[in-house]
């Protein structure tokens, strides 16, 4: 199973995810986070990234030349579009940048009655990214009530929102493209080596 430690602003972030190797690690260059990050101090902690990690830049309605250029500068690797974006955001967004697109949803505004239709969900996405609200509050939704139409309509996602240690086994069972986990992570506020490991050793023997 794939899984992404999303949040790295701290050196001992970078050492800790080059113990553990998930597979993604995020950057978050929304202002409004706790965990936002400067470009050029990101830059310095993608140097020393190991390079099985594929880091991803998460963004909130960013400018999209500011992503491109943050792509052809090697400092991400994948762009997590936070801020609602629709499909001709995305679509500009491809012209200039090659990087693979995850569009996150809020599942809580989403209606499983009305059926999940890929086109619409995606507007052009590679991936989706499942979580509760504006994402990394560490509250999760009703994964039983949504996540099975994803997996049965061939929509590659990752699912987000409340993962950690206690329910990962529960969230690897709905066969998402990826975990994505944050808060699930961290220990007063921060990254915990302990967890970080535990989870990817979690997430390998699935």
């Amino acid at each position: 199973m794939r899984i992404k430690i999303c949040g790295l602003f701290r050196e001992e972030d970078i050492a800790y995810a080059n113990e553990a190797l998930p597979d993604y690690a995020g950057f978050v260059f929304a202002a409004g986070s706790r965990r936002f990050i400067r470009p050029e101090a990101a830059a310095r902690l993608r140097e020393k990234l190991d390079g099985r990690i594929i880091p991803v830049g998460v963004f909130v309605r960013e400018k999209p030349e500011e992503i491109a250029a943050l792509w052809r500068d090697g400092l991400i690797g994948m762009a997590q579009l936070h801020g609602g974006e629709d499909g001709g955001y995305i679509a500009r967004l491809r012209e200039i940048c090659g990087a693979p697109l995850v569009r996150a949803l809020d599942a809580a505004a989403l209606d499983p009655r009305a059926g999940l239709c890929r086109e619409n969900l995606s507007g052009g996405a590679d991936y989706i990214l499942l979580d509760r609200g504006a994402g990394g509050g560490g509250r999760r939704f009703d994964w039983r009530r949504l996540v099975p139409g994803f997996a049965s309509c061939g929509l590659p996602f990752f699912l987000a929102g409340g993962i950690g240690l206690g329910n990962i086994g529960e969230a690897m069972g709905y066969n998402p493209y990826a975990l994505d986990v944050s808060s699930g992570a961290e220990s007063g506020g921060v990254k915990d080596r302990e967890k970080m490991v535990a989870l990817v050793k979690e997430a390998r023997a699935y």
